[in-house]
């Protein structure tokens, strides 16, 4: 039996290719080992050598004139202050002070010698006051006169229209007098008729309350505050009127 050999033609790069890899390796390992010594050497000392022991520098002599020329430094003059001996501090006692009662005077009350000044009243509003017043006063006047007025109006309008309704008797005096008290109702209604005084006729006295009674209601003046001044009206009545 004979033995063949077989040609490989991949066997040669291959063999190039693993110690190209293995090359690489080797060179990697080696700079990593190198870095690591570098890393880890211990710090170095380095020594200068001098030829010879350098001489010692001397100063200079100080010149005498120089230094009397200079003036003299003032020392700091010391307190003149006293430090107490705290024993003997300690010994004394405090003196307590005396307390005295303080008197409180009390001030005098200021008697004040002048006179108060008098103030003048100014005229112009003393004057304006009193025109203000006399004005008022007029107007009251004035109102009260225009009531008394109105409240005579309406009387003589009442009495007029009683003496229309009077039928007049036969045989009455012309002296004859008439004189009742008219009680009246807001509105001018007739409340009540009273006979105060006879005129000595019955016959006129009866003419007359008839009249009265007949002429209801009786005029009133519109102005309601007058109405007190005609609740009782005292009229009286003659023939001759």
């Amino acid at each position: 039996m004979s033995a063949t050999a077989y040609y490989e033609p991949y066997r040669l790069p291959a063999g190039i290719l693993a110690l190209l890899v293995h090359s690489v390796f080797f060179a990697l390992l080696y700079l990593g080992l190198s870095w690591n010594r570098q890393a880890y050497l211990p710090p170095t000392m380095s020594v200068e050598l001098w030829p010879s022991i350098p001489e010692e520098v001397v100063a200079p002599p100080v010149n005498p004139k120089i230094e009397a020329m200079q003036p003299p430094q003032k020392k700091m003059a010391e307190p003149d202050i006293a430090i107490p001996d705290k024993k003997k501090v300690a010994a004394k006692p405090e003196k307590k002070p005396d307390l005295k009662p303080v008197e409180v005077v009390k001030p005098k009350p200021k008697t004040d010698t002048q006179k108060p000044v008098e103030q003048k009243p100014d005229t112009r509003v003393a004057d304006q006051q009193a025109a203000s017043i006399q004005a008022e006063r007029i107007k009251q006047e004035e109102q009260a006169a225009a009531k008394n007025k109105m409240v005579d109006e309406y009387k003589a309008k009442i009495m007029a229209k009683i003496r229309r309704n009077v039928v007049m008797p036969p045989d009455v005096a012309n002296n004859a007098r008439a004189e009742f008290l008219v009680t009246l109702l807001p509105g001018g209604a007739v409340l009540k008729t009273e006979l105060k005084k006879s005129s000595g006729n019955a016959a006129y006295d009866n003419a007359v309350e008839r009249a009265i009674l007949k002429s209801d209601p009786l005029p009133l003046p519109p102005d309601a505050q007058l109405f007190n001044r005609f609740r009782e009206l005292n009229l009286v009545f003659r023939p001759t009127e």
